[in-house]
This record gives C-alpha cells, structure tokens and sequence, in this order.
C-alpha cells in the first residue's frame, strides 16, 4: 500500500501544473548557473594549468552547482510539501483517509515517498549537465558521487519536515511558509549565531544543515553527517505518524 499511495500522490502531482513549473524553472536556473561556472572555468584554465595540484572541472564547475541547487531547492520543497496532509485537511478528507483499512505509517510512507521520487527526477534533471562535461573533459567520480547523495540527502530532509508541518496545518500556503522558516533558520543557525557567540557555535553546528551538507559536496564523506539526515528525517517522519494517530483517536 505504501508504493501504491506513493504513485497515487505522484502522478496527481503530474497532473496540476505545479510540478512541471518547478521542473521548469529549476532547469532554467541551474543551466544559467552551469553555463556561468563552464565559462568561468574556460576562462582561468590556462593559469590553472601553472599550478600545482589546481581544482579541476568537478571543483569549479559542478560543485557550485549543487551548492546552488541546494538554496534554489530550499525554497522550492515547501511549495511540493504544503499539500501533503494540510490539501486533505482543507478539503475534508483526511478523516475518510485515516478511517480507512490502511495504516498510519502507510500513508505517511507512501506520502514521503512520493515526493523523494519527484526529488529523483529533479535530481536526473541537474545531473544531465555534469554529465554532458565528460564529452570533452574528466571528472571526478567519487566527489560527483558524494554530491549527489549529499543533495539527495539534504531535500529528502527538507521532505520530511515538510511533511511533518503539513500535518500540523489545514491551509497549505501556511505550510510552505512554515517549512520554509524552520528549514532556514536550520541552514544559517551556526552562521548566525558563529556572529554572536563564537563559543556556541561548536554546539549548534550538530544542528546546521549546512554544516553536514558542505563536507559531502566537498568529497569528504563522513559518516557522521550521513548519519545526521537520517536521524532527522526518522525524526520527522515519526512526528507525521504520531501526530495523524491523535488525529485518528480525535475522529
């Protein structure tokens, strides 16, 4: 049933106009910025090749992309996450739905699911572009790799508490400004903070999403801030089922 939920909530996002909007300016966008960063790099190339151990076409080129798409995405997974559970609180269905023979953790699985296989398919789109770099030059596979589970990472976390507010919401643009909030305030807590207290800072870096992304886009894989994203959206996604069970023991 989760799988069955999950294609149910995928292809009813096909059908609205939202998806294939975000698929198109996230395409535009990211393309800009490629073809900004391959300039870039054709331009310094040549001083490039007078030094020793000189960042490569993956440093230059493909990591800022993902940096960049990671900001871009920030402000992108509230608008596909706000209708999850808050559409079928305005529309008056969730009650049908949590009264139904399928358990909780079904659809809340098959809800987050759903929108990790539209998180595929944005991320095959992005990657199209470093890949079309291996026709005329090399890159290196183990940071490309570490980048793409990083931002893999990074959106299925922005998934979850997204979906988690969207159960606490009845109106879905409440939701996406919501998530938006919490998943900003995570990205820039040790930055600002860093400003204020720089003794604090070491503490509330264990809760910057920033500071667990960076590492990994660098090719630095740790398990620690592999670990992290999952602890966050295990988290998360057990908030969603406990908060859709008081909402079943209230009906």
């Amino acid at each position: 049933m989760i799988f069955v939920i999950a294609f149910k909530e995928l292809r009813s996002l096909f059908f609205s106009p939202l998806a294939w909007s975000i698929l198109a300016v996230l395409q535009f966008l990211t393309a800009y910025l490629f073809l900004g960063q391959l300039e870039l790099f054709i331009q310094v190339k040549p001083r490039l090749i007078l030094l020793n151990d000189s960042p490569g076409l993956t440093e230059i080129v493909v990591t800022p992309i993902f940096s960049n798409a990671a900001l871009i995405l920030l402000m992108v997974m509230p608008l596909l996450t706000m209708r999850l559970i808050s559409e079928e609180k305005r529309l008056h269905t969730l009650s049908l739905l949590i009264s139904s023979p399928i358990s909780i953790t079904e659809i809340v699985l098959g809800k987050y699911f759903a929108i990790v296989g539209f998180i595929l398919i944005m991320l095959f789109m992005i990657a199209l572009m470093p890949l079309a770099l291996l026709l005329g030059g090399n890159l290196d596979y183990g940071m490309l790799a570490a980048g793409f589970l990083a931002l893999f990472l990074l959106l299925s976390s922005f998934a979850a508490a997204g979906l988690y507010l969207s159960t606490l919401c009845t109106q879905p643009i409440i939701a996406a400004v919501s998530t938006f909030g919490l998943l900003l305030f995570l990205w820039i807590i040790d930055w600002s903070v860093s400003l204020l207290n720089p003794q604090q800072s070491s503490a509330l870096s264990h809760l910057s999403m920033l500071k667990h992304y960076q590492p990994l886009l660098e090719g630095v894989f740790k398990s620690s801030d592999v670990i992290f994203y999952l602890l966050f959206i295990i988290t998360f996604l057990i908030l969603s089922i406990r908060k859709l069970d008081a909402e079943r023991l209230q009906h």
